[in-house]
């Protein structure tokens, strides 16, 4: 098609290019990616094959839907027509601000509306410009540090403490009539046999309940409460939150997995229970897990296409959001979404408390050496106005190491939409 179709414009929400065609002086033609790093993953390129929305809008983009009598008279003159242009979900404003606050960290951000599906910004860092694939290819394919790779759908990292999300769920459905009467005294330290786990910088959390535990991102009470959940049920509890499963989305996405099985040590128990372990998601699972709680428990199907329009603007075809599945209850929902509030107003993500949003989520942090446990990643998920959220997002800033933290990201990014 692409011999009689001008390839159609990728546009953000609001009527910005992301991508488009032009010609050279010599009359042929290229593709030009205006905002050059910042939408290279999501939006992608139409060179050496094809990637991110290039690929999966590849038919849309080279149909065209111009006026009849138009596309007639453009084939009798043996001209092409001008293709479709795709409307994404995508907005220039938010995706810059993630991208600027990743700074020069590799990492990832993923924003969405939980009660719609529509993904706003999709960051991947470390990038690179579309605008020079061909010339850049051999590069692109060997960099050491997987350039290509689309890290909020496919990279695959530890969870660190925000998959206490899911084993306070699973604690929860075992508990149900009790587990609002938890307690447990952190020493700073828990250990069982040979194992020995500190909390984050060896605080000493004192007498916690669940609320607290989940707030202060209390190791050595999730230890405790890893030591004896039933690993069957904690099994399906992830499986019925999509980890390991095929995840919904129009883009390449990863498959993250829990690796914990019954005959495991205790020492593998406590270690999942808090987000270390062997089990690994992406930033794009755990911000499904996040707007399924901040959306009573319903998990909206995620997309990034919002409409079809002719190079005219006139509508060809729209998405319309609808419910994927349910992950949990509304019982389960409201109640983690509660713990997340905490979070922000008095435990690890205070620094969102004040603003003229009010925010909820979970802090995280990944060892990903063997070595020093003083080399990690940093991770925040959360959602923006507790009473009806409108963002979610899922944050991963790798080799952190005490430095930016992926909760001072989500910030700017709730700063840049609200102020």
């Amino acid at each position: 098609m692409a011999d009689r179709v001008i390839r159609g414009k990728i546009l953000d929400r609001n009527g910005s290019v992301l991508a488009e065609t032009d010609h050279a002086e010599d009359g042929s033609e290229y593709r030009y990616y205006p905002y050059r790093d910042i939408f290279a993953h999501v939006v992608g390129y139409s060179v050496q094959g094809k990637s991110g929305l290039e690929s999966t809008a590849n038919f849309e983009l080279l149909t065209s839907n111009a006026f009849i009598l138009e596309k007639l008279r453009r084939e009798f003159q043996d001209q092409k027509n001008i293709g479709d242009n795709v409307v994404t979900t995508l907005d220039v404003d938010l995706q810059t601000t993630a991208y600027n606050a990743l700074g020069d960290n590799k990492g990832a951000v993923i924003v969405m509306e939980p009660s719609t599906g529509k993904i706003l910004a999709m960051v991947s860092k470390p990038s690179y410009d579309p605008n020079s694939v061909i010339e850049n290819w051999d590069w692109l394919n060997s960099d050491p540090d997987s350039i290509l790779l689309n890290r909020a759908s496919q990279g695959m990292y530890a969870p660190g403490s925000t998959f206490k999300i899911v084993t306070t769920l699973e604690y929860m459905r075992e508990h149900p009539e009790d587990y609002g009467t938890y307690g447990y005294e952190c020493t700073g330290e828990i250990s069982y046999g040979d194992t020995t786990i500190p909390c984050a910088g060896h605080s000493v959390h004192g007498v916690e309940d669940l609320a607290g535990s989940f707030a202060n991102s209390c190791n050595a009470s999730f230890c405790n409460i890893g030591m004896n959940l039933n690993i069957v049920k904690y099994r399906n509890t992830a499986k019925d939150l999509l980890i390991g499963s095929k995840l919904p989305g129009d883009f390449a996405v990863g498959k993250s997995s829990f690796r914990l099985d019954p005959n495991d040590s205790i020492a593998d128990k406590m270690m999942t229970a808090m987000g270390q372990g062997e089990t690994q998601v992406s930033p794009y699972q755990m911000a499904l897990i996040t707007a399924a709680i901040a959306n009573g428990g319903y998990l909206m199907k995620p997309y990034l296409i919002d409409s079809v329009t002719n190079y005219k603007g006139t509508i060809v075809s729209e998405t319309t959001p609808e419910e994927y599945t349910e992950l949990m209850t509304l019982a389960e929902a409201s109640q983690l979404k509660a713990y997340m509030a905490e979070v922000v107003n008095y435990g690890t993500a205070s620094v969102l408390s004040g603003q003229a949003y009010s925010a909820a989520g979970k802090t995280g942090t990944a060892e990903y050496s063997m070595e020093s446990s003083d080399q990690t990643h940093s991770w925040f998920v959360g959602f923006t106005n507790i009473d009806n959220p409108e963002l979610v997002i899922s944050v991963i800033v790798e080799e952190s190491n005490g430095g930016r933290r992926a909760v001072d990201v989500a910030k700017e990014v709730f700063d840049s939409y609200y102020y």
